[in-house]
C-alpha cells in the first residue's frame, strides 16, 4: 500500500508569523488525525525557519518542504538557496520543475534534472511536477508531456526507495483557475506517469512511488481524486492557505 501524501504549497504567500499562526491552528485541526496519511506544506522560504522551529517545539508530526532550490551547495548565485541550506533548516521535501517556475523563471528539463540530482544527494525528497498547458492539452498530448518531462528530468538519477521520490501531475491548464481534471482523467495520466517511472526505474520500484495530482484541488472534489487507483495524495495550492479548508482536504476520508 502506498501512503497518502498530501502536500500543501503556499507559493508566495504568508509572512512568517503568519506561518506560525497558521501551523498551530492545523496542528489542533490535526491532533487526532493519525497516521493514515502524510502531510507536508511547503512556506516560501523567509518562513521555513519559522515553521521548523513551531514543527520541532511542538513535535508536530507534519513534514516540511521548500518550493525551488539551486543544484549548487554554495556559489555566487544570488537570490538562491542551495540544499545545504535547506538541510540546515531540517527540510524533507522540495518541489522541483513547478510549471510556475518553468513558465515564469526558465525552469527546464535540464535544470530540473540537475536539481533532482542535487536533491536526492544531499537527503533531499523532490515532488518534481509534470504537466501540459492547456493548448498542449487540447492537442491531445498530456501524456507524451509527463513522458518527455520524467524521462528528461529524471536522467542519470537513481533512487534506492521508493520513498526518495514523490511525482506530481500538475495540468497547467487547471492550476489557479478553477478547473480540473476529472478525476478519470488524472488518472490516466498518472497511470501513464506509473509505466514511465517503470521504464526509468523499475515495474517494482514504480509501482510503490506515489504521485499526487494538482490542479485546483479543493475540499470538494478530494474524496472523488483520491478513489482513483493510481493517484496518492494531492499537491495543494490556494487552498492549503485556509486551515479549515486545507484540514479537510487532509481528512478527505473521515
Amino acid at each position: 500500500m502506498r501512503k497518502p501524501i498530501i502536500a500543501g504549497n503556499w507559493k508566495m504567500n504568508m509572512t512568517a508569523s503568519h506561518a506560525v499562526f497558521f501551523l498551530q491552528f492545523l496542528e489542533e485541526e490535526l491532533r487526532y488525525i493519525g497516521e493514515d496519511v502524510e502531510v507536508v506544506v511547503c512556506p516560501p522560504f523567509t518562513d521555513l525557519r519559522s515553521a521548523a522551529t513551531v514543527i520541532e517545539a511542538d513535535n508536530f508530526n507534519i513534514g516540511l518542504g521548500a518550493q525551488d532550490m539551486y543544484w549548487e551547495e554554495k556559489g555566487a548565485f544570488t537570490g538562491e538557496i542551495s540544499p545545504l541550506m535547506l538541510n540546515d533548516l531540517r527540510v524533507s521535501y522540495v518541489i522541483i520543475g513547478h510549471s510556475e517556475r518553468r513558465n515564469f523563471f526558465g525552469e527546464t528539463n535540464v535544470t530540473v534534472n540537475k536539481k533532482v540530482k542535487a536533491a536526492i544527494a544531499h537527503h533531499l525528497k523532490p515532488i518534481i511536477c509534470v504537466g501540459e498547458s492547456l493548448d498542449e492539452h487540447n492537442r491531445g498530448e498530456t501524456l507524451d508531456i509527463a513522458q518527455t518531462q520524467l524521462v528528461e528530468g529524471l536522467k542519470g538519477v537513481a533512487i534506492k526507495k521508493a520513498d526518495d521520490l514523490v511525482v506530481a501531475y500538475e495540468p497547467i491548464w487547471a492550476i489557479g483557475t478553477g478547473r480540473n481534471a476529472t478525476p478519470a482523467e488524472a488518472n490516466d495520466a498518472a497511470r501513464h506517469i506509473r509505466t514511465v517511472l517503470g521504464s526509468i526505474f523499475s515495474s517494482d520500484l514504480a509501482g510503490k512511488i506515489r504521485i499526487q495530482y494538482g490542479g485546483s484541488v479543493n475540499p470538494d472534489n478530494i474524496s472523488a481524486i483520491m478513489k482513483e487507483s493510481d493517484i496518492d495524495g494531492a499537491l495543494v495550492g490556494g487552498a492549503s492557505l485556509d486551515v479549515a479548508d486545507f484540514t479537510r482536504i487532509i481528512k478527505y476520508n473521515k
